[in-house]
Parts: C-alpha cells; sequence; structure tokens
C-alpha cells in the first residue's frame, strides 16, 4: 500500500491528530433552543394564517416546519462534527458540515479564556470554553464540554499561553 498522502488544505482533518469530541448531550440544548424558536414563529404564522384565512400563511408555515426538520437533522450531525486537539504548541478546533472549518491557536497567541455556560447548558451539565486572540478571527470555541473537563482545558491552556509567551 502507498503511503497516505498529507491532508491538503480541503482536507482540514488530519489524521495524524487525536480528536477528543464533545459530549452529545449538546444536541438535546441545540434541539431545545431549535423548538423555541421554531414553536415562536410557528405561533405567529399560524395566528396570522388563522386571522386572514390567507393560504400563503399556510404555505409559509408548512414551509417553515419543513425547514425546521432538516435543521433539527442538521444540528445532530453538526454537533458530532465538533472536535478539538491539544498539540505541543497549538490547539486545533474543528467544526462544519458543508463548510469545514479547522482553526488552529497556537498557545502564545492566546490572550485569555473564558470558559460559559448558559441556562440550558448548566441543566445539561455542560460548558463552553472560548479562547481570545489578539485577532478576533482567530477566536476559537469549544462547546459542550462536561464542566470539569472545561476547568482543565482551561487550566491548561493558560499555563500553556504563559509558558509559551515567557519563551518569546
Amino acid at each position: 500500500m502507498p503511503p497516505a498522502a498529507p491532508a491538503g488544505p480541503l482536507e482540514p482533518w488530519p489524521d495524524t491528530v487525536l480528536w477528543q469530541s464533545i459530549s452529545t448531550d449538546l444536541i438535546w440544548v441545540e434541539l431545545l433552543r431549535l423548538s423555541a424558536m421554531v414553536a415562536v414563529v410557528s405561533l405567529a404564522l399560524g395566528v396570522g394564517w388563522a386571522v386572514t384565512g390567507s393560504w400563503p400563511f399556510g404555505v409559509a408555515l408548512g414551509a417553515f416546519l419543513l425547514l425546521a426538520v432538516w435543521r433539527a437533522v442538521a444540528v445532530v450531525r453538526a454537533v458530532r462534527a465538533w472536535g478539538y486537539a491539544e498539540r505541543e504548541n497549538d490547539l486545533l478546533v474543528r467544526h462544519g458540515l458543508l463548510v469545514r472549518r479547522l482553526s488552529i491557536v497556537p498557545y502564545s497567541r492566546m490572550q485569555f479564556v473564558d470558559v460559559s455556560a448558559g441556562p440550558l447548558e448548566r441543566a445539561f451539565d455542560l460548558a463552553t470554553v472560548q479562547l481570545h486572540t489578539a485577532a478576533a478571527a482567530s477566536d476559537a470555541r469549544v462547546p459542550g464540554l462536561r464542566p470539569a473537563e472545561a476547568s482543565r482545558l482551561r487550566d491548561r491552556l493558560t499555563a500553556l499561553g504563559q509558558d509559551q509567551a515567557e519563551g518569546l
């Protein structure tokens, strides 16, 4: 067998990296958020249809519900596409289905690391780690982590960032 070719720019998930996945409980958080939005918009379109009797409201409601089902399927696949990997000098974060994105954040470029958890995330015992750099375009986030893992990652990234900055 010939050796595998190195990953190119269109293959952003290097096979040589040990990827850590995020919790699949994030699927439920995202589906609940989607459900809340679907309920509000469906109610508005349903009331518009009931009050006016105009068929475009019914068509819009049907199309919106079809789009919501498609989005629910996409949420499940999108959450499973998230991953992160800690390397010696940088953190890799991958996500995306149609547009696959690989962010590489050098530890020496990190300015600070946030850990946050909204009400739904807390209900499912999840947190998000947000890395901030001087360039806003190079910020990265890792959602769907257990709080203990988020704290461990935050502390490790902070320590590695300080070590790398001292070496400059």
